[in-house]
């Protein structure tokens, strides 16, 4: 056997293994975030590079100087829209994904209360007379539910001056 075990015990201190898992301190972002994140740092690792090299050519005179500086300031337009996009990812994932569901949310209490308080309301309506659908206007020819209200403008059935039958032109 080596100086480390496969039970990850070091041969001169028992007990102590070599490899110890911890709990991460944050939890891992999200794929999509990742890569925008790690995209960036090379964006904004290659036009640092760019930009310092930019400023030795020009500090030696070099005709490389104009172009190197004008691919650095391109490069940090490129580098902006990275950065940028990194928060553009990270917002939308929350967006999407990132809902807490919790019991303790406060959004989460407050639509149980609206629930429960619709629920009472409709099981009260329920039980006074006339059911859920009084005061309602009747959809049926014109008669009125019982115990509900009559409706304010009568069918046009039954007015007789209405009538198709009636012999005027």
């Amino acid at each position: 056997m080596g100086m480390y075990e496969d039970d990850g015990a070091t041969a001169g201190a028992r007990g102590r293994s070599l490899w110890q898992e911890e709990a991460a301190l944050r939890r891992r972002m999200p794929d999509p975030v990742r890569d925008s994140a790690v995209r960036a740092v090379l964006i904004v690792a290659v036009t640092l590079t760019q930009a310092t090299v930019t400023f030795f050519l020009t500090l030696t005179g070099s005709w490389l100087a104009l172009p190197m500086a004008l691919g650095a300031i391109a490069g940090t337009v490129v580098a902006t829209w990275g950065v940028l996009d990194v928060m553009i990812t990270r917002q939308m994932w929350n967006q999407r994904y990132g809902v807490v569901s919790e019991p303790s949310s406060t959004a989460r209490g407050r639509r149980r209360e609206r629930r429960r308080a619709r629920d009472e309301a409709r099981t009260a309506a329920r039980r006074q007379p006339g059911g859920a659908g009084a005061g309602r206007i009747p959809r049926s020819g014109g008669e009125a539910a019982p115990g509900s209200r009559p409706a304010v403008w009568p069918p046009p059935g039954a007015d007789r001056r209405y009538r198709a039958s009636s012999g005027r032109g």
